[in-house]
């Protein structure tokens, strides 16, 4: 199948090399100087097992892509979604799955209702990558998980399986879910309270590790989205403390969430889909958030919006 991933970030560029490495026909989106780099240099990848370069890797801009990919993944930040949507109606064809791997809870829904033609389904990954520098993404631990599915059984079609085992030729471990309402939120239980925890105290993924007032933190911020998916009727099916400790107790103690690079950057950044609309969505589900309300009325206090 022909592959188009839109976002050349840690969590794009690092499944464009991957599937590129494994042969697969995989175009990259990108644009800037990262963009300049891939095309002149190929694509470096800094990882625990190694350095090496993916190189030639296919990687174009918006305004020169000219096929019809089977597979989208779109992997921007949910602030530039809103760009994504008339590319993709330009590009797609009939047949085209779009496969949504952000860390907004609820986007590949959003997406559906814009791309009607289409069938948009709902993903996350787990990983921990960044461009270290143009033309360079650098992985900071072992797993490479990305977690996608239909929000209706009748949306299920064989290409879905295809991919799975396309991600898993590559080195991805690839896991079509049954409940992917539920599994996103999973995901998103872990990244919204990392974001949130990291954010509020200035702290990376080791200051979380060791028992102390921002690992407290991260463990109430998990127990309020537990509730959350409790009234959403979409409940865990693990102990998600015990389970999102331990994927963070495995995480490089420098590792942190886009959102907060982002902010420290002041650039635009996922604050208002990782931390506000938590809050929202504790009062529409009638759930007390009171760390996350805390943690929201700082940021707002700071002008972080």
């Amino acid at each position: 199948m022909k592959y188009l991933v839109i976002g050349a970030g840690g969590t794009g560029g690092s499944i464009g090399a991957y599937m590129t490495q494994a042969g697969k026909d995989v175009t990259l989106i990108a644009r800037g100087e990262h963009l300049k780099q891939m095309q002149q240099h190929g694509l470096k990848m800094e990882t625990k097992k190694g350095n090496y370069i993916v190189n030639p890797i296919k990687a174009t801009d918006m305004g020169h892509y000219d096929e019809q990919p089977d597979i989208i993944l779109v992997c921007v930040k949910g602030y530039s979604l809103g760009e994504t949507i008339p590319f993709i109606q330009r590009i797609a064809k009939e047949s085209t799955i779009v496969i949504p791997i952000l860390n907004i809870y609820g986007t590949g829904g959003r997406m559906q209702e814009q791309l009607p033609d289409l069938l948009v389904t709902d993903g996350c990954i787990y990983i921990a990558g960044e461009i270290k520098k143009p033309g360079t993404i650098l992985l900071r631990g072992d797993i490479f998980r990305i977690v996608y599915g239909v929000r209706e059984p009748q949306e299920l079609r064989q290409e879905l399986f295809e991919v799975a085992q396309d991600f898993k030729d590559s080195g991805i471990e690839g896991v079509l879910s049954d409940n992917i309402r539920r599994d996103a939120l999973q995901k998103f239980a872990f990244v919204s309270p990392m974001a949130a925890c990291g954010l509020y105290y200035h702290v990376s993924a080791g200051d979380a590790q060791i028992t102390g007032e921002p690992r407290d933190t991260f463990v109430k911020l998990m127990k309020e989205i537990d509730a959350l998916a409790v009234a959403m009727e979409v409940p865990f099916l693990v102990d998600i403390v015990t389970t999102n400790l331990q994927i963070l107790d495995t995480l490089n103690p420098e590792a942190s969430t886009s959102m907060q690079r982002d902010v420290y950057a002041g650039k635009s950044s996922e604050i208002d889909g990782l931390i506000y609309e938590v809050v929202r969505m504790g009062e529409r589900y009638g759930v007390p958030t009171p760390t996350y309300k805390m943690i929201a009325d700082k940021a707002r206090a700071d002008g972080l919006e």
